[in-house]
C-alpha cells in the first residue's frame, strides 16, 4: 500500500468516527466568517423552492460546511408546514455528518399533538437499528416511568435534539446540535405540546439555556420560547441512562414524574 492510500484510508476513519475538521498552524477567525456567511444570507436573493437548496448548499454532494449547514436547516426547518413534511425535509437533509454514519434517521415515536413532548440528546445503537427514540434499556425505563403517573406513549410525543446518532453513542458536538437545533425546534412547534419535558442536562441546555448542570436544573420550570412567538411550559427531569447508572437517584425523578403528574392533570381540567 502506497502512502496516498494509507492516507487516504486513515482519512476516511476519521470522518466515519466523526471528525469532520482538522487544526493547522494558522488561527482562524470562525466567528468573523460565521456574521460574512450570515450577511450574504440576509442580502441574498430569495431562496429557491426547498428541492433545490440541498444542492445549492452541498454541490458536491459532500457535507456543506457548517455554516452554510446551518443557514440551510434554518431554512428548510422554517419551511415544513406539518411533521410529516419536517420529517421528509430532515431525511433529505445532507448537511450534518452524523448521517452518513447513522444507519437511519430517527424522528419520533408517539402521539403528535400530545399535551406532553419529551426532547432526549440523541438516539444510541437500538434507536439508530429500529428508527425509533427511547427503545432501548433508556426507553424502557422510560416506559415504567411514564406508566407509573398513568402516561405511555399513546399520551406523549418523544423525539431528541439530534436525530441520528452519533458513532459509538458519543456525545454530539456543539456544531453538529447547532445544525440540528432548527429541526427540533420547528417539531416542538409543530407538536404544538402544553408541556416541553428535556430529559438530561444536554437538552435542557440547548433548548432552555440551562447553565448549570441537569442536577440543579431537574425539578424546575421554565418557559421555552417558540420561535414564532409564544411560550411552552418545560420541565427538567433527569435523564434515564443516568438513572440506569445511579439508580440511587430514581427517588428524585418519582419526586419530578409527581411534578409533571400534578401539572398535567392541572391542564386536563
Amino acid at each position: 500500500m502506497n502512502h496516498s492510500e494509507d492516507a487516504a484510508r486513515t482519512l476516511r476513519w476519521w470522518l466515519d468516527s466523526g471528525v469532520e475538521f482538522g487544526v493547522d498552524e494558522r488561527p482562524h477567525d470562525r466567528f468573523a466568517k460565521s456574521a460574512r456567511l450570515e450577511l450574504h444570507a440576509a442580502e441574498a436573493p430569495p431562496s429557491p423552492p426547498r428541492d433545490s437548496l440541498s444542492t445549492i448548499a452541498h454541490p458536491s454532494g459532500d457535507v456543506a460546511p457548517p455554516d452554510a449547514a446551518l443557514i440551510a436547516a434554518r431554512e428548510l426547518a422554517a419551511s415544513a408546514v406539518d411533521l410529516a413534511a419536517l420529517r421528509s425535509i430532515i431525511g433529505e437533509f445532507d448537511g450534518c455528518g452524523l448521517k452518513r454514519t447513522a444507519t437511519q434517521l430517527v424522528f419520533a415515536d408517539g402521539a403528535p399533538g400530545a399535551l406532553v413532548m419529551l426532547v432526549g440528546e440523541a438516539p444510541g445503537g437500538d434507536e439508530d437499528r429500529l428508527g425509533r427514540p427511547f427503545v432501548g434499556r433508556a426507553g424502557q425505563l422510560l416506559d415504567r416511568m411514564l406508566k407509573a403517573v398513568g402516561l405511555d406513549r399513546s399520551r406523549v410525543y418523544i423525539a431528541n435534539v439530534v436525530p441520528w446518532r452519533p458513532p459509538g453513542n458519543r456525545t454530539p458536538t456543539l456544531q453538529e446540535t447547532q445544525i440540528c437545533l432548527p429541526f427540533i425546534r420547528r417539531q416542538i412547534e409543530l407538536a404544538k405540546p402544553k408541556i416541553l419535558v428535556c430529559l438530561g442536562g444536554s437538552s435542557a441546555q440547548t433548548l432552555l439555556g440551562v447553565k448549570g448542570g441537569i442536577m440543579r436544573a431537574r425539578g424546575s420550570w421554565f418557559a421555552y420560547r417558540c420561535e414564532g412567538g409564544g411560550e411552552i411550559r418545560a420541565f427538567a427531569m433527569l435523564h434515564p441512562a443516568y438513572l440506569l447508572r445511579q439508580p440511587s437517584q430514581k427517588r428524585l425523578a418519582w419526586s419530578d414524574l409527581r411534578a409533571l403528574a400534578r401539572e398535567l392533570k392541572a391542564l386536563e381540567r
